[in-house]
């Protein structure tokens, strides 16, 4: 038998992860060779593997997270208020699929963005569509759909996410396009995929930001109502890492 031509028929059926595996089975021994029953099941495995691993690179290529943050590496302490326990909560994705929210709050370097980020690559890598947005790019991303006519496309877009994560809400002003365009999102999405909002202020305080009652009591209603929420203490861990 020719095993090249077997892995250029496997590659050019783009089945990647069989040839790399076909490859390392004809590699060993004959003697140390599986028989064609545990062969097949171990070809089919590494295919499966390869093809997870191929959606979960594109997830996070499109996700645009803004560190390379994993869960095991985020710091847990009751300084922090912050528990192993509390983010098992989360680990497994489960609130995605309840389309339930999360909010994380918590003073400027205390690892708010760290801990957004490590959640939304841990949705990447169960196979969720992930978002990552600072508000000043949600902001300008209103604003030139708006101008150029994409507005209703970006909605779409927005609702198709399975995790929207918006960062460092409450560092710029809000205006009435932007608060009516953030309850329009959320309204497509309520009850159907989850937000995730970080931010300096209390979640207490959101309501004055928004401004205009009647749609901050809309917004806040769609978001607080079935949220996990982390408020995070404790001295800005970038300062701990300058002092170092």
């Amino acid at each position: 038998m020719n095993h090249q031509i077997t892995l250029d028929q496997l590659s050019q059926l783009r089945l990647h992860g069989m040839a790399d595996a076909y490859q390392a089975v004809i590699s060993l021994p004959v003697q140390e060779q599986p028989s064609i029953h545990p062969f097949i099941a171990r070809l089919s495995e590494a295919e499966a593997q390869h093809r997870v691993n191929l959606k979960t690179q594109l997830y996070l290529k499109h996700s645009k997270l803004r560190y390379n943050a994993v869960l095991e590496q985020v710091y847990c302490n009751t300084a922090r208020n912050l528990t192993p326990e509390s983010l098992l909560s989360i680990a497994d994705c489960g609130f995605i699929d309840r389309s339930e929210n999360v909010l994380i709050t918590g003073a400027t370097g205390c690892g708010k963005s760290y801990l957004a980020c490590a959640i939304g690559r841990q949705a990447c890598s169960m196979g969720y569509k992930t978002l990552y947005l600072g508000m000043n790019r949600f902001l300008e991303k209103i604003s030139l759909s708006k101008l150029d006519g994409t507005y209703i496309k970006m909605l779409n877009q927005l609702e198709k996410t399975h995790l929207l994560i918006l960062d460092d809400f409450g560092l710029h002003p809000m205006d009435k396009i932007t608060r009516l365009a953030l309850l329009q999102i959320l309204e497509d999405r309520y009850g159907k995929k989850s937000t995730l909002i970080s931010s300096q202020l209390p979640v207490s305080n959101w309501h004055q930001y928004i401004g205009e009652s009647t749609i901050a009591d809309a917004i806040m209603d769609r978001l607080a109502g079935n949220a996990h929420r982390f408020d995070l203490k404790g001295d800005s861990l970038r300062r701990k890492k300058t002092e170092k």
